[in-house]
């Protein structure tokens, strides 16, 4: 994570200078950042209830919300067509019921997700489109999570997320604006990851449960390279 931040700061502090123009051909050594909007999609069911104190019916079922957050990427082109790249940003989710309790009864109450990611890609030249497939590992990190409404009245004090490694799969392409490295970036993600949630009462846990995160993360914006 350390190596991570200091790449995203050495992009930025290049970012600042002034950029020279470039063959868009020669991608060998580039550093690309890009400033993208960012629709993020979660699943959030339950796939197992692993402790039920409170007894809550079998067909329990939930949801996460979606969110759409502001996202930094910084890549680095380890040659024309091969490149490594690290996003930064985090989202904000609810996990509401769905079925066996009342439909919109709050879970888990702002939850805030640090999802770690990195990707190698592999690029593909189609003239004014450059598009490109990759896949990385993910680790997804909660700085924040606390007991939903529906909770309080069960007794519960905390509500804990765990953090967890992941696959993420992903495609997108760039379009380049001008010979100066501007460009259009659209990108898409699929990352393949689960949570254990554990709901506490003092210092008992009365509920944990498996659930199946799995979130598209669909992203567009503007990219400068240097």
């Amino acid at each position: 994570m350390k190596n991570l931040l200091m790449l995203g700061g050495a992009a930025l502090a290049l970012a600042a200078t002034p950029a020279m123009a470039q063959d868009s051909n020669d991608r060998a050594g580039d550093i690309q950042v890009k400033l993208l909007g960012t629709y993020v999609a979660p699943d959030g069911k339950i796939t197992d209830i692993n402790v039920n104190l409170p007894g809550l019916p079998a067909t329990t079922q939930t949801k996460a919300n979606d969110n759409f957050v502001p996202t930094l990427a910084v890549e680095y082109f380890v040659s024309n067509n091969v490149s490594i790249e690290t996003i930064a940003g985090t989202t904000q989710h609810d996990v509401d019921a769905t079925a066996g309790l009342p439909a919109g009864a709050e879970l888990v109450s702002n939850a805030l997700l640090l999802p770690a990611t990195v990707t190698a890609k592999l690029h593909f030249d189609l003239g004014g489109v450059k598009p490109y497939v990759g896949a990385g590992a993910a680790y997804f990190m909660w700085l924040k999570d606390d007991p939903g409404a529906a909770t309080l009245p069960l007794g519960v004090t905390e509500t804990n997320l765990s953090d967890e490694f992941g696959l993420a799969l992903q495609a997108g392409f760039d379009v380049p604006v001008n010979d100066k490295g501007l460009g259009i970036s659209v990108d898409v993600k699929r990352y393949f990851i689960d949570t254990t949630a554990r709901w506490f009462v003092g210092n008992t846990l009365a509920i944990e449960t498996e659930h199946k995160l799995d979130p598209w993360v669909i992203s567009a914006g503007l990219s400068y390279r240097f």
